[in-house]
């Protein structure tokens, strides 16, 4: 059980928030009046009483909403539960969706505190219950949570970043991993860009905690294609069977699969699959592969022992 301290809001992102005691948290939203409420995975922000507390053992004097932080709460350390693991207090309910948040550039908060803990020690949550919290009010973890698989995709194209082009592939896989059981967290689509892809594979199995990735597009010949080279530079370990597999079924429809230089690969808890651009290959690769992945991640995750048969 943990204890509300502070209910904090802000009318722009990237600035302190102010403890306003009481507020009203929608679903699918976020708090009323907060600049980081929307559709989005980031709808509320907590960081826990006890970090705040050390960090002002070292000589800080902050007050709350200093690091731009909703609410903050005494007796969960956020940072060490796992994503997905939701919480209650009065009719709100919020479920963890993230840990920490990487900073492009200093923010108003880092130039006044000399240092953010919110990088590394926030947690972000989406609403799925609305109601109001005020301070003094007790939050309990609840011990339901959804038990799905998450699966993240993420399209490459340079053509579909720019809007040239409408991206058909992603919304494809996204309904063939809804049928077959996955919660899809997040769709990106991004232009051919190694570093970028890097930073966002890295985040969603890091800090976003998903069980699958799966990217489609930038995988051929073309200078611009670096989807395998991104992937195999934020690898933990490899998984090369599944991308073998796939292009060996590819062979028996086209040839032309050979040129695919799709990987796979693990990164941490997390499977990466690269697919191809196309909705045809993505359909074709996913019917092939798609079913195999459950028990790849069972024993990834610990759940099953990887027993032969």
């Amino acid at each position: 059980m943990g204890t509300v301290k502070a209910v904090c809001v802000g009318e722009k992102r990237g600035t302190q928030k102010t403890n306003v005691k009481t507020a009203e948290f929608a679903v699918n939203y976020g708090i009323v009046g907060d600049a980081h409420g929307g559709n989005w995975h980031r709808q509320v922000s907590l960081l826990s009483y006890e970090k705040i507390e050390a960090f002002q053992r070292g000589g800080a004097d902050v007050l709350p909403g200093a690091f731009g932080e909703n609410l903050i709460v005494e007796g969960f350390d956020f940072r060490s539960i796992a994503i997905g693991t939701r919480f209650q207090c009065n009719d709100v309910i919020l479920e963890l969706t993230q840990h920490g948040k990487q900073c492009h550039s200093p923010c108003q908060i880092y130039y006044k505190m000399g240092q953010c803990i919110m990088p590394t020690e926030g947690t972000f949550a989406q609403v799925l219950q609305g109601g109001t919290v005020s301070v003094g009010d007790e939050m309990r973890k609840l011990e339901e949570r959804d038990d799905r698989f998450t699966a993240a995709i993420v399209t490459l194209s340079d053509s579909g970043f720019s809007g040239i082009r409408e991206d058909k592939s992603g919304p494809l896989l996204k309904a063939i991993l809804e049928e077959n059981g996955y919660r899809v967290v997040e769709s990106l689509l991004l232009p051919d860009e190694q570093s970028r892809i890097g930073e966002e594979l890295v985040r969603l199995s890091d800090k976003r905690e998903v069980n699958l990735i799966v990217t489609t597009g930038g995988t051929g010949f073309s200078p611009r294609d670096c989807t395998p080279e991104a992937t195999l530079a934020v690898a933990t370990r490899m998984a090369p069977g599944i991308a073998e597999a796939m292009r060996m079924h590819s062979m028996a429809i086209t040839k032309r699969a050979m040129l695919s230089r799709g990987v796979s690969v693990i990164r941490g808890k997390t499977l990466i699959v690269n697919l191809p651009g196309s909705p045809k290959a993505v359909k074709e690769s996913m019917e092939y592969i798609g079913d195999q992945f459950t028990h790849g991640l069972n024993v990834l995750l610990g759940r099953v022992s990887n027993c032969a048969r």
